[in-house]
């Protein structure tokens, strides 16, 4: 058999058992060693393939793909710093649990590390970052090899979407001649629909012996707090509230972590418990004796300070599988298992726990005190940044997945999201809390027909323009709300902000940038409404219309950071005028 056929058998067998894996997804950057897989993924009747010429933006793309559909999505690019490109994205797969296949082609092992081109040291190049490395042997077409390199496929895509997921980088080294045969009988391999390698994974359950110990002490409380934190477990939401409700306890809901929005109950979620504990005289009368969280710490800084202010509560954080994201250092139980079934276990197995009353109306009423204070004045004419999300939850379809990006939109999102039966999914790249590629990620989100809106800032929207040209390519609606202060907006908050002599060129970095010509050069809509009534309107416009559409709301740096503490001081002084009562 000749180096073609046996490269094309060895590729081939590969790429379909991916597929029936469960792989549907592959984004592909151009390179010439990477011909054989690029081009068949390209011709797998199964897969959909995907080309982006930025690996960056590639990377943080397929990452909003398998964000939204909760399963592994392939990559594909040649050798050299391209990989390298890669990398900020398989960080913030790593944190925040995203499953991605790395296909990285290499330099045959003759020619590593002799100085030739495009040749860099490509193994285990991720670190600790990725679930699993293997260096794929060179390809042949025994059996046996045909065997092999689809048991590698097949437990690449289970390592990825296993525990908590991530990214698994597969490197292939390849001799030229690169070009694939077509034409040669049985491409695909095997024709089994059923994939090589037969995974059944138990789920993590707690005793009853266990839930009997815990309960036990739980019935030793007056005041606790159930805190969900970004996840993305649809179930998770109905089974929470049941068990808040039964126990009749309070949810502080960070706005990732889908419990905002929907048709579940809401009368015990605290949404505004951000704003709530900004202060530490507010905090020094709401001491909660335990605390039971799911999903990743939340967004809320207030929160941070409000759990390390109480070192000495029970502190228990669910986990489905294994970690440790606790950054306060509060000593805290950790509960491996899984978080809807453990809700449900707890509510039938603890139905006859009740707790103080009065502790849950006192946090319901300094909810409903803090949202009065944050809609007060939503239907004044100026679009301030917290008016831009409350107008886009009003306006943004049934059923949209909201992507967030970081800095200002998430906290701006943490404050003025307010509990809404509209049924949205919220996500966002807060693994590793970076602005780079969250518009190729939000893009992701949308190419398989999702209602996709991406509310970000414009620091973030810079380092990302090369993302929109596969919006371009593939004419992928996304709605983009371009919050545009200038600059660092977040940084207005910080002590910096008192040191004028230095702030504006290290912190502030306005731009000056002018957005329309740069939207309309990757053959988006652009609107700059300047009042609510043009705002909602261009959103509208923006749902009926197919492609890229961005939406730019100008503001003011300095007029946002006093709208801000205005507020916080207005809800500080009517709480504790409450907790006076």
């Amino acid at each position: 058999m000749e180096h073609t056929e046996i490269l094309t058998r060895y590729i081939g067998n590969f790429v379909d058992e991916l597929n029936k894996s469960g792989l549907t997804d592959v984004v592909i950057s151009p390179g010439s060693r990477s011909t054989p897989i690029a081009m068949m993924f390209a011709e797998h009747p199964e897969i959909n393939h995907w080309v982006n010429m930025d690996e960056r933006s590639a990377a943080f793309f397929a990452l909003g793909i398998a964000k939204q559909q909760n399963k592994a999505v392939a990559l594909v690019c040649t050798s050299g710093t391209a990989a390298a490109n890669y990398y900020p994205a398989i960080v913030e797969a790593y944190y925040s649990r995203v499953p991605l296949l790395i296909l990285t082609a290499d330099r045959p092992h003759e020619l590593r590390d002799v100085g030739a081109p495009q040749a860099i040291e490509q193994i285990e190049m991720y670190g600790k970052y990725v679930k699993w490395f293997h260096e794929m042997a060179l390809p042949e077409a025994s059996p046996n090899m045909l065997s092999y390199v689809r048991a590698r496929a097949s437990r690449a895509v289970y390592t990825a979407n296993q525990g908590n997921a991530g990214s698994v980088h597969l490197n292939f080294p390849f001799r030229e001649p690169l070009l694939p045969d077509f034409s040669i009988r049985d491409l695909w391999g095997e024709t089994t629909a059923s994939s090589y390698l037969g995974y059944v994974e138990g789920q993590r359950q707690v005793t009853p012996h266990q839930l009997d110990d815990m309960i036990s002490e739980l019935a030793t409380y007056q005041r606790g707090l159930i805190v969900c934190g970004p996840q993305f477990d649809e179930a998770l939401a109905e089974v929470v509230v049941r068990l808040a409700n039964q126990w009749q306890i309070p949810i502080l809901a960070d706005p990732l972590s889908q419990l905002r929005t929907g048709g579940h109950e809401k009368a015990q979620i605290i949404e505004s418990y951000d704003t709530i504990l900004k202060n530490n005289k507010i905090r020094d009368q709401i001491e909660p004796e335990f605390i039971i969280r799911f999903g990743a710490m939340p967004i809320s800084k207030s929160y941070l300070m409000y759990v390390k202010q109480y070192p000495n509560m029970n502190h228990i954080v669910v986990e489905s599988h294994e970690g440790h994201r606790e950054p306060t250092g509060t000593k805290t139980s950790y509960i491996y298992a899984d978080p809807a079934g453990f809700c449900m276990d707890l509510a039938d197995q603890g139905a006859s726990l009740s707790f103080d009353q009065q502790w849950l109306q006192t946090w319901q009423q300094m909810n409903q005190t803090t949202k009065q204070i944050l809609q007060r004045d939503h239907m004044i004419d100026k679009i301030t940044e917290g008016h831009a999300v409350t107008y886009l939850t009003e306006e943004v379809p049934d059923g949209s997945t909201l992507y967030i990006g970081n800095s200002m939109p998430i906290r701006d999102i943490d404050t003025f999201l307010l509990a809404d039966e509209k049924p949205l999914k919220l996500l966002g790249n807060r693994g590793a809390n970076g602005i780079d590629g969250l518009t190729s990620s939000a893009l992701g989100a949308a190419v398989h027909g999702n209602n996709v809106t991406l509310l970000i800032g414009d620091l973030s929207f810079f380092h990302d323009f090369n993302g929109m040209l596969v919006a371009k390519q593939y004419n992928i609606s996304l709605t983009i709300v371009l919050i545009n202060n200038n600059g660092g907006g977040i940084f207005s908050f910080l002590p910096q902000a008192q040191h004028p002599k230095h702030f504006e060129v290290l912190f502030g970095t306005p731009m000056n940038i002018d957005i329309e010509n740069v939207v309309s050069m990757y053959g988006g809509t652009y609107e700059q409404p300047t009042n609510k009534q043009e705002f909602q309107q261009a959103l509208r416009q923006s749902y009926q219309q197919t492609g890229l559409s961005v939406i730019e709301v100008k503001t003011d740096r300095a007029e946002n950071v006093e709208w801000h503490k205005q507020k916080w001081q207005e809800a500080e002084t009517a709480l504790m005028e409450l907790l006076k009562g």
